[in-house]
């Protein structure tokens, strides 16, 4: 007589809820100092501080440049054990940036050159480089269904946009304190958002 082995399913793993969280407070904070010191450096400027020429331009390129190593760091952790769908948009995500900075150069050099105003540059270059950061997080928020993401995004578009009724010391001043103070709390939020995946 044969006995038959009953066996029970192997229980189904679930799914690595980490895959594709992309951990930002590295990057918030690096961006939002960039903002604050950075912006705040060039509002000081260009109120007669009589700051070095070169400090307000190199504080704000070491922040941004430190917040962009951490973001791609952040975006190549949730990217392990992803599948094709997922990498593909983070490959279409990662090319956006370089569209949508290639837009603003061409925008900005087109309005500076027809208006016969170079100056515009000054004000151009932070307010629409906030514009458009804020719009590609609309769509990193969007895709990654990162609601906090989202928002940021919607802020720094917002802000960006706004500071430039405010002309120059204050499109710098609007930029270090609202555009920095979003980063901030956003920072502070991440934690939170964070926790609740896990």
């Amino acid at each position: 007589m044969t006995t038959a082995v009953l066996t029970a399913p192997a229980p189904a793993t679930a799914p690595d809820r980490r895959i594709g969280v992309v951990d930002s407070r590295a990057a918030y904070l690096s961006f939002g100092l960039a903002y604050v010191l950075g912006h705040g450096a060039s509002a000081l400027d260009r109120s007669g501080a009589g700051l070095p020429s070169w400090l307000p331009t190199t504080v704000l390129a070491l922040g941004l440049a430190a917040g962009t190593l951490f973001s791609v760091l952040a975006v190549a952790r949730s990217r392990r054990g992803a599948g094709k769908p997922e990498l593909l948009a983070g490959k279409l995500l990662g090319l956006s940036w370089a569209g949508g900075f290639a837009a603003l150069f061409l925008a900005i050099t087109a309005l500076t050159s027809t208006s016969g105003n170079p100056e515009l540059a000054t004000v151009l270059w932070p307010a629409g480089s906030g514009l458009v950061v804020g719009l590609l997080y609309l769509g990193e928020g969007a895709v990654r269904r990162n609601v906090l993401h989202y928002c940021l995004g919607t802020w720094l578009a917002l802000v960006s946009a706004a500071a430039l009724f405010f002309g120059t010391p204050g499109v710098f001043w609007v930029l270090a304190v609202a555009g920095g103070g979003g980063y901030a709390v956003a920072a502070h939020f991440e934690r939170g958002r964070l926790a609740g995946l896990r």
